[in-house]
């Protein structure tokens, strides 16, 4: 069994139970608490704070340069016929930027579904790192205008102890046309290899 959510479900509370101050307009309740709860600012379009060491314990800024730019550009230009296509280029998007992250701070040697039995936490994510840094990446996908099908949505979680399901949460993409919710969850994955990318309904009934 894995414990990710165990933390994740305490700052849910933690992020209900304490006002958010200063939040950016456009950010909804719950994407915002992803960053006041870590005392660190939302991504901008031209940089973020990528979270690490579980419970972003360890962070360091990506200042997007305009080579990066360029390479996601490229990316999700595949996506540009469709939804489905635009979720398969948003998978690569997330595998570029753990192949961007790796060497710098680590991660590069990241298991899936890590937590603190691993006793690796700087060189790993938990889910609430893989959350936060994945909606971050999305958010600025969506600054650049590279998203054409989708919006970002509120992380989503699951848990459900009768069923002995552990808690865990993800990183929510909303598809326009139909308001149906896609996750993106990178956590259930090794270093650069594509998230998971399903419904919220079918995620919810994973463990």
């Amino acid at each position: 069994m894995r414990f990710c959510g165990f933390v994740t479900a305490l700052a849910g509370l933690y992020a209900i139970a304490t006002p958010l101050p200063g939040l950016a307009a456009e950010l909804s309740a719950p994407v915002a608490a992803l960053y006041s709860t870590v005392s660190i600012f939302p991504p901008t379009a031209q940089r973020m704070t990528v979270c690490y060491g579980f419970v972003c314990r360890r962070r360091e800024i990506l200042d997007f340069t305009a080579g990066d730019r360029s390479a996601l550009t490229r990316i999700m230009a595949g996506g540009r016929a469709s939804a489905a296509a635009e979720r398969a280029a948003v998978r690569k998007a997330v595998v570029w930027f753990d192949r961007r992250m790796g060497p710098i701070i680590g991660t590069s040697r990241r298991v899936a579904r890590a937590d603190f039995r691993h006793r690796d936490d700087g060189h790993n994510y938990d889910c609430w790192d893989t959350t936060r840094n994945t909606t971050s990446l999305l958010l600025v996908l969506q600054q650049w205008g590279l998203l054409k099908f989708h919006r970002v949505g509120d992380p989503h979680y699951r848990g459900n102890a009768l069923v002995l399901q552990t808690p865990h949460n993800t990183a929510v993409l909303v598809e326009r046309a139909t308001n149906a919710q896609w996750v993106v969850d990178m956590w259930t994955r090794a270093y650069a290899q594509p998230p998971d990318v399903m419904t919220v309904q079918k995620w919810v009934k994973e463990d």
